[in-house]
């Protein structure tokens, strides 16, 4: 493990020593930041020349700084000799932007795929991509974790009688069958119509049968929390016993906590793929660490093993 480094800029750096005590390493020494005319400014203090180098960074809020910062090392990297250089990005921002559904908008998630390629990087590695086709916007390889394991362990300790898995919409319907199967649970579907390009959504109808059960939801990230306050909603208007909730990815942005206060969910658990400030962690939030995902994916990356073989015993 003498020739791996890992450093990380200011995104989440909680996440990254964690990553480093799991593989018994020190944290990259480098300098990342701001310049008081916001210009971002990155040097990096080892030696990295030749050496297999990992950079962790979720493009979280700030999402475009912490992209720049991203971007900017790696290109110090590169300039730096660096042997491999791979992007460890736990939430990739502007996932959500992955095709063209309106008329003269941009696909950003492949504009910032283009960019981390560019800047330097030989690989990515992600957890839980909104759109799995993201993987093919890279031209170099894309290691994708999954929580999903993390989160069915959570809930299958619970021991749920009655239980079923309630995919948030459509287009999560996969992952959360995957959940479902897990869980020896039957899956229910929530149709719902977003309104235009505002984080509001309209429920429509639940496909499944849901009445006298325990829910539990399942999704990818949770933003605002308006589809989630709509689902619970809906779930209770259908006669559901209790509702709990889970997802990789805390976005937790605008009015999400208080939404999520006052809704009837009993519990929403979570990874920290993204930092959660202390007043976002409410009694209700159970957040599971994904440092041990990433540091072993990033173990098998460096040593040549199969990241893939990690889930298969699982």
């Amino acid at each position: 493990m003498d020739e791996l480094k890992v450093f990380t800029g200011n995104a989440h750096p909680a996440l990254a020593q964690a990553v480093t005590e799991y593989l018994g390493i020190p944290l990259g020494n480098c300098e990342v930041f701001e310049f008081s005319n916001e210009n971002i400014f990155v040097r990096i203090l080892d030696n990295v020349r030749q050496r297999d180098t990992f950079v962790i960074q979720p493009l979280s809020s700030p999402v475009n700084k912490n992209l720049v910062e991203m971007l900017i090392m790696l290109d110090a990297l590169k300039r730096a000799s660096a042997g491999r250089i791979t992007a460890v990005i736990p939430y990739y921002g502007y996932g959500r932007t992955d095709k063209k559904d309106q008329p003269r908008v941009p696909i950003t998630a492949r504009l910032v795929a283009d960019l981390i390629t560019v800047a330097g990087a030989n690989r990515l590695l992600t957890v839980d991509l909104h759109a799995a086709q993201i993987q093919g916007f890279f031209n170099i390889p894309v290691d994708e974790l999954t929580a999903l394991f993390l989160l069915s362990h959570y809930f299958k300790e619970k021991d749920f009688d009655d239980l079923v898995v309630v995919a948030t919409d459509i287009g999560i319907t996969k992952r959360a069958r995957d959940m479902a199967a897990k869980l020896n649970a039957p899956l229910a579907i929530m149709e719902k119509r977003r309104v235009g390009n505002v984080d509001q959504s309209e429920m429509l109808t639940v496909i499944g049968e849901v009445e006298g059960k325990v829910a539990l939801t399942v999704d990818d990230e949770i933003d605002t929390a308006g589809s989630l306050a709509n689902v619970v909603s809906t779930l209770k208007e259908r006669g559901v016993k209790e509702i709990y909730s889970c997802c990789t990815h805390p976005i937790f942005s605008g009015s999400a906590i208080q939404k999520i206060a006052s809704s009837a969910v009993k519990e929403v658990v979570v990874t920290d793929t993204v930092p959660i400030p202390d007043d976002k962690r409410l009694d209700k939030i159970t957040v599971l660490p994904i440092a041990p995902l990433l540091g072993e994916a990033i173990h098998r990356i460096h040593t040549g093993l199969s990241v893939g073989a990690m889930f298969e015993q699982i």
